[in-house]
């Protein structure tokens, strides 16, 4: 799904308990930040560039990184959000889980979408991933308190180190 079938709205409600923004690209032009090149959202600062053609799952996936970062690393951000690799998982199941609150994306499209792409999991598949095997992904979230105690998001801006 691309930006243009979500809208802009609910994800700016996602993203602003962060601090995160969302700008919006014009059609054909480069977007800044962008890790995986066009038409894949970029992060630089507090905010995040997409455009109507960008996926919507590339959308939350960096906005996902923003929040799983700390200030420092927020301070410097451009482009390469950086971290490891259980970090990387963690940005995956939060993104999933934002996707959940999405009227009109979901969960399932999510998954759809991230398979497509390519996402790569030890289980072949998001949905097996997220269902069997995340749960390293879960418990770094909960560290940090990106996600609390009953596994649900924390609008906290910050995260805990």
């Amino acid at each position: 799904m691309r930006l243009h079938e979500l809208g802009l709205e609910s994800l700016a409600r996602v993203f602003a308990p962060y601090g995160l923004n969302i700008a919006l690209v014009p059609d054909g032009a480069p977007i800044p930040g962008s890790h995986w090149g066009e038409p894949e959202a970029g992060l630089v600062g507090h905010t995040l560039h997409a455009r109507n053609d960008t996926p919507v799952h590339s959308v939350l996936h960096e906005g996902a990184h923003f929040v799983c970062m700390d200030d420092n690393r927020r301070a410097a951000l451009h482009t390469d959000a950086g971290g490891d690799a259980l970090e990387e998982c963690a940005v995956c199941y939060l993104s999933i889980l934002w996707a959940g609150e999405l009227t009109g994306f979901g969960q399932a499209r999510m998954f759809e979408d991230m398979d497509r792409w390519g996402y790569s999991f030890r289980l072949s598949s998001a949905s097996a991933w997220f269902e069997s095997d995340a749960g390293d992904a879960l418990e770094w979230l909960r560290r940090m308190r990106v996600v609390g105690d009953d596994d649900t998001v924390s609008r906290n801006r910050a995260r805990t180190v």
